[in-house]
């Protein structure tokens, strides 16, 4: 995809599905795009999560530049199918926000530290 700046591990992707099941267990997670939109406009969100193979693409590219421009971390996952699992949803989704981490503390600072090392490879 071309507004997709990282290629992020598998390791990674499936740190973050299971921080996204952790957060929607225990703290909040906004889901679809218009959701996450808004969260990223009221600076609600904690992390930005983009599944890769939305199509078409204009669904989702706008989000990485308005995490950006609020200085809110990003980051994508490989199939939307599972990302709507992850939030606890038996539909795909495009994206999601999680907007309180609850018990995923660790798992999300985690995310965001290795997001920002591969969004800061990438722009070298």
């Amino acid at each position: 995809m071309a507004f997709q700046k990282f290629e992020p591990s598998d390791s990674l992707a499936e740190k973050t599905y299971n921080a996204i099941e952790k957060a929607d267990d225990t703290g909040k997670v906004v889901i679809g795009t218009n959701e996450v939109t808004k969260a990223i406009e009221r600076n609600e969100a904690d992390l930005i999560v983009i599944a890769s193979d939305v199509s078409p693409e204009e669904i989702v590219m706008h989000l990485p530049a308005m995490a950006e421009e609020k200085d809110i971390t990003y980051t994508f996952v490989p199939d939307k199918e599972e990302l709507g699992l992850a939030a606890g949803i038996n539909v795909q989704s495009a994206a999601v926000a999680i907007t309180s981490v609850g018990q995923a503390e660790d798992q999300v600072d985690d995310i965001r530290l290795k997001a920002r090392e591969l969004l800061d490879k990438d722009e070298e």
